[in-house]
């Protein structure tokens, strides 16, 4: 079971889950995705999260998580005990955040997006100071991020397998690049390889 977690007002539609979702469908386990929209509270997005994952073993779990989704993910990988992959990831996402308290739309939509006060003081329970256990993790990110500073995810992962692009960009526009080894190692622990 792999669960995809998208970043801030972002969405199922998003290039990267799209790709993933494609890459399951092609190995014949789209079933074994699961990538849900996310509240824009936070509270209440780990609060789904969580109901969707409550069955699975650590063991058959992997979480995929983008930018906030990779703060999303970093916080139940802890809680879990699975394995993560975070692609480009949030280290420290308060620190911007005021600027984002309002109403707007998704990204891939005209859906209204509201994100309010209280939700950064959410998003500041969900801090992880350091990962536990660096092997569950596998880092994979742009040093031409121009929305998050790959010097510390680099950091925040230390000890974790790590795959820093070269260039690129926040979205990882070659991302079709990376699938399969992002699946390989969410599926190696669990119920086998992606080839």
């Amino acid at each position: 079971m792999i669960l995809y977690l998208h970043g801030f007002r972002s969405s199922p539609r998003s290039f990267k889950a799209r790709v993933v979702g494609e890459k399951m469908a092609a190995l014949g386990r789209a079933s074994e995705l699961v990538c849900p929209q996310l509240p824009a509270s936070p509270k209440e997005a780990m609060a789904l999260a969580l109901s969707l994952v409550e069955r699975y073993e650590a063991s058959e779990l992997a979480i995929i998580g983008s930018s906030l989704g990779g703060y999303y993910a970093t916080w139940l990988a802890e809680r879990i005990g699975c394995r993560a992959v975070l692609l480009n990831p949030a280290v420290y996402p308060l620190k911007d955040l005021d600027k984002h308290v309002g109403v707007t739309t998704e990204y891939h939509s005209d859906k209204v997006f509201e994100f309010k006060r209280e939700y950064i003081d959410e998003l500041g329970a969900l801090a992880v100071p350091a990962i536990t256990r660096p092997e569950r993790y596998f880092l994979l990110a742009a040093s031409g991020d121009e929305v998050l500073d790959y010097r510390d995810m680099t950091a925040h992962y230390a000890g974790a397998r790590q795959h820093v692009i070269d260039g690129s960009d926040h979205a990882i526009a070659e991302f079709g690049q990376y699938v399969d080894e992002v699946l390989a190692f969410c599926l190696d622990g669990a119920a086998g390889r992606v080839r």
